[in-house]
């Protein structure tokens, strides 16, 4: 099995796309005209190092801050600002009131946005409940929870509200490594369960061969597009294998390699020569047989 550069997908329009975005905090510039669709049911990775502005476009695929240049739509509609068809998952472990139980917590954003009724948002809140593993849990105030636990929470309260798409921001970048593969595990078994879309943030090559399906490389600071990839072949137990050592060395490689010194350009014609340099860094892979 091999990781492939993504081709166009044609005649089928994006659930979100990014258009041209670049992001800057205080005039310190954090992307540089990235661009990327995601379908409906991908399960989309935004990869890079610390710095290059991943958890910047997911908070700007959330409305949370708006771009300097460029635009983020949802079903073609311009984001403007936040909105319940985007749901967010954070890394830290305090983004649950600590003062609600479980079931309150997953009740509030339904409640919130007036959605449903307080019966309807109950019965909801059970189901999700149950469905990342907390049944017995629902009374349990945040602060007797682990922290794996808490994501759970975190998680079912997004999934609650039936977002377009699921927006997380390394959620499990706090575990300990047995927890976090096994959050790992549930988020593949509940999408295969509800094939909902996702955008995923992490630092980790090895996560994002695990959760994604498509991967979009971005250089370091400030992030510019290396390459989109496809690894719907990789998972967990594929995780150790010889295919799976060599695409997370390749992927390495793209990241801070060959196509590293690659795209040293004008920021006017970044994007075009990554995606050339790219190309170019994968066929020479082909050519030599590396497994990739």
């Amino acid at each position: 099995m091999s990781l492939q550069i993504v081709s166009p997908t044609g005649g089928i329009a994006p659930l979100l796309r990014a258009e041209g975005v670049s992001l800057e905090y205080g005039g310190t510039r954090a992307t540089h005209d990235v661009s990327f669709d995601v379908y409906r049911g991908d399960r989309f990775v935004l990869l890079g190092p610390s710095g290059c502005g991943k958890s910047s476009l997911l908070k700007a695929a959330a409305g949370f801050i708006a771009p300097a240049a460029g635009s983020i739509a949802i079903n073609g509609a311009p984001v403007r600002g936040p909105g319940p068809d985007r749901i967010v998952v954070f890394q830290e472990f305090d983004q649950l009131p600590p003062w609600k139980t479980v079931k309150e917590n997953v009740m509030f954003p339904l409640l919130m946005t007036k959605r449903v009724s307080r019966h309807e948002a109950a019965e909801r809140a059970m189901h999700w409940i149950g469905k990342v593993g907390l049944s017995g849990f629902e009374d349990a105030h945040p602060h007797t929870l682990s922290g794996g636990m808490k994501q759970r929470v975190a998680i079912a309260r997004a999934l609650a509200m039936q977002p377009e798409v699921l927006l997380m921001d390394e959620p499990f970048a706090a575990l300990d490594a047995l927890t976090r593969r096994k959050m790992q595990e549930e988020l593949g078994r509940l999408w295969e369960e509800l094939r909902f879309t996702l955008l995923f943030v992490t630092h980790s090559i090895e996560e994002a061969l695990v959760v994604g399906n498509r991967i979009l490389l971005l250089s370091p600071h400030p992030g510019q597009v290396r390459a989109e990839l496809n690894s719907h072949q990789f998972d967990l137990a594929s995780a150790g294998s010889l295919e799976f050592q060599a695409a997370t060395q390749r992927i390495h490689g793209l990241l801070f390699g060959e196509a590293a010194t690659a795209v040293a350009v004008s920021p006017a014609h970044a994007g075009d020569h990554a995606e050339r340099a790219v190309k170019r860094s994968m066929d020479s892979g082909v050519r030599r047989n590396d497994g990739l």
